[in-house]
């Protein structure tokens, strides 16, 4: 994603600039769930079809699975914070950076430590049966709900 001369592409220029954005509102309001809650419905809204259709997917499991999980923007994404603030799982968009799939993706907070290799991101498509199952599991898993 860095242009020719080694530095950061636009878009990542903007990402920065959000979080930037996101650390000075979450020092005013600390770790408020409901201007959490309003910051990641808003950043869904923003999104085009076929990421908001997954955003909204990733959040209804999020808040039927990992409820403990406080919800914040990070980078611009909906993303999901444990007690301690640090993230645990988040979604990036696909036109974020103009890539082809959606992420999903867990931090270092995520509880998915499986002896000397796991997963910490997936290609995200499409909300099936199939995926929601997996990734419902993933979720709980990573919060600890499970």
């Amino acid at each position: 994603m860095a242009n020719s001369s080694g530095g950061l592409s636009k878009e990542e220029r903007e990402a920065v600039k959000q979080r930037a954005a996101e650390l000075r509102a979450q020092e005013k309001i600390g770790k408020n769930r409901a201007v959490g809650e309003a910051a990641i419905l808003d950043a869904i809204a923003e999104m085009e079809d076929p990421d908001r259709v997954l955003a909204e997917g990733i959040h209804r499991i999020v808040s039927a699975e990992a409820a403990h999980l406080i919800p914040k923007t990070w980078y611009g994404f909906p993303a999901y914070a444990n007690e301690n603030g640090k993230i645990v799982v988040f979604f990036k968009a696909a036109s974020k950076f103009t890539t082809r799939y959606a992420t999903l993706g867990f931090e270092e907070a995520a509880q998915l430590d499986d002896g000397d290799l796991w997963a910490t991101s997936f290609a995200l498509v499409a909300l099936t049966p199939e995926t929601e199952r997996i990734v419902t599991a993933h979720i709980r898993k990573a919060a600890g709900s499970a």
